[in-house]
């Protein structure tokens, strides 16, 4: 079977201006970083919610938290994933999400059921005064109504492609990457 094709869509110092202006975007959308709170989505979103965190905590902010989703237990294609998923840790600020703004980061945006799965995670811990979404990469494909607040940047794949994000806790590197079936 030949080799899939891979395409550079972002170096690291790409990913770094994106994230730059992500952490202005959604600082500005939610109308200050004080009582802030990034929440990630596992795997490579909470990396990247961490990244964007310290770029806002770099501008002087001290009200700012962030937390973790793992959504596991909310997928609706859990009979799939098999008898026995493994299923990582939640972490939510110690002063919860009631009445605050809540920020959930991904890497890659593409059906939109990721983000529906945290989106009813995230209402079992509490009602946010306002839900933004940000991603690294659209790469557009919806199956839900649901759009995010902050991009990266946008990509167009080809039917059997995929987007990759690599992140240096994992990958050992920061980057994005399409590919496509060779």
């Amino acid at each position: 079977m030949p080799e899939p094709q891979r395409t550079s869509v972002m170096d690291a110092a790409g990913v770094e201006r994106a994230l730059d202006q992500m952490a202005r975007d959604i600082v500005q959308r939610a109308g200050g970083a004080d009582g802030l709170v990034l929440v990630g989505i596992h795997r490579r979103g909470v990396q990247l919610a961490d990244l964007i965190a310290a770029r806002i905590r770099v501008g002087g902010s001290t009200g700012l938290e962030t937390g973790s989703l793992d959504i596991t237990l909310y997928r609706d294609d859990l009979m799939v994933v098999g008898p026995r998923p493994v299923v990582g840790r939640t972490v939510l600020p110690d002063m919860g999400i009631d009445g605050r703004v809540v920020a959930i980061v991904d890497d890659v945006l593409y059906t939109g059921r990721t983000v529906r799965a945290a989106l009813d995670e995230l209402a079992d811990f509490g009602r946010p005064r306002r839900t933004l979404l940000a991603v690294l990469v659209d790469r557009g494909g919806r199956e839900l109504p649901i759009h995010a607040d902050v991009v990266g940047t946008r990509v167009e794949v080809p039917e059997g492609g995929r987007v990759e994000v690599m992140v240096p806790e994992i990958d050992g590197r920061l980057g994005v990457e399409r590919v496509e079936a060779a």
